[in-house]
C-alpha cells in the first residue's frame, strides 16, 4: 500500500514538474498596424478584398467585400475597440447590368423516372 502511495505521489510530482520550467506567455502592446490584399480571379469568379487599419491603442477600422453569386457585392465595414466591442454594417449592391452567373444550378423539374 505505501509502495502505490509513493508511486502515485512520484508521478505526480514529475507531472508538476515539468511544467514548472514553462514561463508564462509574455503581454505585447498593441502596435499599429495596416494591412490589405484582394483578389480578382476570372476562371473561378473569386473577387473580394479586404482593408484593416489599428492606431495601436487597441481600436480597429476596416472593411471587405466580396461578390456573391448572383453578381451582386457584399461590403462590411467594421469598427471594434474595447469599449463598444466589434460593431459591422453590411452593404450590398445590386449586380451589375448583363450580369450573369457563370454557373446555374440544373433544373430538376423535366427529371422523368424510368420505370
Amino acid at each position: 500500500m505505501i509502495a502505490k502511495v509513493f508511486l502515485i505521489a512520484a508521478c505526480a510530482s514529475i507531472a508538476v514538474a515539468q511544467y514548472a520550467a514553462y514561463a508564462p506567455e509574455p503581454k505585447y502592446a498593441p502596435a499599429p498596424y495596416s494591412f490589405e490584399y484582394s483578389v480578382n480571379d476570372p476562371h473561378t469568379y473569386d473577387v473580394k478584398s479586404q482593408h484593416e487599419s489599428s492606431d495601436g491603442s487597441g481600436n480597429v477600422k476596416g472593411y471587405y467585400s466580396l461578390l456573391e453569386a448572383d453578381g451582386s457585392t457584399r461590403t462590411v465595414e467594421y469598427t471594434a475597440d474595447d469599449y463598444n466591442g466589434f460593431n459591422a454594417i453590411v452593404k450590398n449592391s445590386a449586380p451589375a447590368a448583363g450580369y450573369k452567373p457563370a454557373y446555374s444550378a440544373p433544373s430538376y423539374s423535366a427529371y422523368k423516372p424510368a420505370y
